[in-house]
């Protein structure tokens, strides 16, 4: 089985709602089954809580459920498990490759990586921010997400 995990600040905001997403796209493909998905944090500021209200209101809006998630803190068994590590902006990709062992650096690249309207940028913290905020971060993540299914599913 393949596995991806995704990797914000905090695991409230970007990381589960990109992991929610991804399930959501497998699932509609009959794949979910094939691919395990999963999410966490470089830091322990909310451990433990479920995803902030106005990122599962907008997961709501676009009928995806993201309130099964938890926040937890990456940790150091996760660079052995996961295929894949995506990180959602530069400081988290840098954070991760500090800590990673070296034979799990490679497996360590940016979710818009695999975007096509994105490409290439980073997904912005909306931590604070207004629900517009909320939706930009939706569309990069649904981009990024995209072209991931499409690797995925090959």
């Amino acid at each position: 089985m393949r596995s991806v995990l995704f990797v914000c600040t905090a695991n409230i905001c970007r990381s589960p709602t990109a992991a929610g997403v991804l399930r959501c796209m497998l699932e509609r493909e009959d794949r979910l089954r094939d691919i395990e998905v999963s999410s966490a944090g470089t830091h322990d500021y909310h451990v433990g809580e479920p995803p902030f209200p106005i990122a599962v209101e907008a997961a709501k809006r676009r009928g995806y459920d993201i309130t099964g998630s938890t926040s937890r803190r990456v940790q150091a068994n996760d660079f052995d498990h996961f295929d894949m590590i995506l990180a959602m902006d530069k400081s988290n990709f840098n954070n991760l490759r500090t800590i990673a062992p070296t034979r799990s650096k490679p497996k360590i690249e940016m979710l818009l990586e695999y975007g096509d309207r994105y490409y290439g940028k980073e997904v912005p913290d909306p931590f604070g921010g207004t629900a517009e905020v909320f939706e930009r971060a939706f569309d990069m993540i649904e981009d990024g997400c995209r072209g991931l299914m499409t690797l995925l599913l090959r």
